[in-house]
C-alpha cells in the first residue's frame, strides 16, 4: 500500500471560533480534491464573510504532507504570519486534500508577529481536532469471466479484497464487473489465477478516485 492510494481526508466542512485580545478568529476547514476545489472553498468563505478584516488561507491537495500542490495567502497580514503557519499545520496534520481559511475581524489590539503566528496556527489546530474524516481510496474497475465451478469460491474472495460487484451476467460463463482498491489489484489477480488455474483473466477497465 502506498500513501497516494489510501489516506485520510476531510469528510466535510468544519468550523471553530475563538476570540483573542478582542479579535475574532473563525477557522473553516474542508475537503479539496483539486486546486480548483480549494479555490472555490476559499471563495465561498470570502463571500460568507465579505466584511472581515482578513480571510487568510492555505491548502494541501494530494496525500498528507505532500508539497506538490499547495497554496497559501496572508491576505494583508504581515508577511509569513498567517498563510505559512497555517500551511505548516496542514502539512503535519496527517490529512490530505484539505483547505483551511481563517477569517479575522480585527478588534483594535495588535497581536504582534508572534501573536499572529500563534493565533493562525492555533485556529487550524483546533479545527483539525474536531474535523470529521473519511478515507480516500484510489479504485480500479475490472472485468473477468470464469466458469461456473469457480463462482462460489470466487465470491468468497471478494470481501477479502474489498471488491464491490457492479454487474454480473450469467451466460455460457459467469462475467463480473468489479470495483476494488488499486492497492489490492495485484493480490486479487494472483488469487483469481490460483483459484481458476490461470483460466480467468482480470481485465482492468478504468482507474478512478472517489
Amino acid at each position: 500500500m502506498t500513501p497516494s492510494q489510501r489516506y485520510p481526508i476531510p469528510a466535510g466542512r468544519h468550523r471553530v471560533e475563538e476570540e483573542i485580545r478582542r479579535s475574532r478568529f473563525i477557522t473553516t476547514v474542508g475537503p479539496a480534491g483539486t486546486v480548483e476545489e480549494a479555490r472555490a472553498f476559499i471563495d465561498s468563505v470570502r463571500q460568507e464573510f465579505p466584511d472581515a478584516t482578513h480571510n487568510c488561507w492555505a491548502y494541501v491537495v494530494g496525500p498528507p504532507g505532500s508539497t506538490g500542490q499547495v497554496g497559501l495567502s496572508d491576505d494583508g497580514e504581515p508577511h509569513g504570519t498567517a498563510g505559512r503557519p497555517m500551511l505548516t499545520v496542514l502539512l503535519h496534520s496527517g490529512v490530505g486534500d484539505i483547505v483551511a481559511v481563517v477569517t479575522r475581524y480585527f478588534g483594535g489590539t495588535k497581536l504582534g508577529k508572534g501573536g499572529l503566528v500563534r493565533a493562525y496556527s492555533s485556529g487550524v489546530q483546533r479545527a483539525l481536532e474536531g474535523l470529521p474524516l473519511t478515507e480516500k481510496v484510489a479504485r480500479v474497475q475490472v472485468q473477468m469471466t470464469l466458469d461456473y465451478a469457480s463462482v462460489t469460491p470466487f465470491q468468497r474472495l471478494l470481501p477479502e479484497y474489498e471488491a464491490e460487484v457492479l454487474a454480473q451476467e450469467f451466460g455460457a460463463a459467469a462475467t463480473y464487473r468489479l470495483l476494488l482498491p488499486q492497492e489490492r489489484l495485484e493480490g486479487f489477480r494472483e488469487a483469481v489465477a490460483e483459484l481458476t488455474n490461470g483460466r480467468a483473466q482480470v481485465e482492468v477497465l478504468a482507474a478512478q478516485e472517489p
